[in-house]
């Protein structure tokens, strides 16, 4: 897996590009890393809601769940699916709005300065083989492309805003990262 610095794609993944993102602030390169989980409606796997929500094309009337969704703009820079297939979304360089009211090692804003990764999930489940293998390709890809991530951390959403959020939770084995 190879991530074009220049154009802040993963080469040969599927891309689809969402406007809920913008640049980040001038002189302001990634140096963390966050994990969320995310599966819509909750609890179900597989489809392409989530891809709908991130481009803002989520049908809300589609299930009842998606009334709480109204006007949230949101998005990631990329999603692991169950099967460990890796979507993108936002380009690293630029800021994807993951991690909302945050803040991580005394900064607040840690969409300026992160790259968020969506695990398909929830808090709760287990994740699959596929998908640690994924997570660690990307991590080592963005690695060896962004140099201010060589010893960047990696935590979880839970980490960044505890109070309003818990993914990607007690399903995820932070002892299956390699380092």
């Amino acid at each position: 897996m190879k991530v074009n610095s220049i154009t802040g794609l993963v080469e040969g993944v599927a891309y689809y590009a969402t406007d809920h993102c913008n640049d980040r602030p001038n002189g302001i390169e990634p140096s963390l890393v966050v994990l969320h989980a995310i599966s819509l409606p909750p609890g179900q796997f597989g489809g392409s809601d989530v891809i709908d929500f991130f481009q803002g094309n989520l049908s809300l009337a589609s299930h009842p769940y998606y009334q709480q969704l109204v006007d949230v703009r949101v998005s990631a820079h990329c999603w692991i699916r169950r099967c460990g297939e890796l979507v993108q979304f936002v380009p690293f360089h630029r800021r994807a709005w993951h991690a909302g009211v945050s803040r991580f090692a005394n900064r607040t804003g840690v969409n300026d300065f992160s790259i968020g990764i969506e695990l398909e999930g929830t808090e709760t489940a287990s994740f699959t083989e596929a998908q640690y293998a994924q997570l660690n390709c990307v991590i080592a890809a963005l690695k060896q492309a962004y140099p201010s991530l060589k010893s960047a951390s990696i935590v979880g959403h839970s980490d960044i805003a505890p109070v309003r959020k818990t993914d990607p939770g007690l399903g995820f084995d932070w002892q299956r990262l390699v380092p």
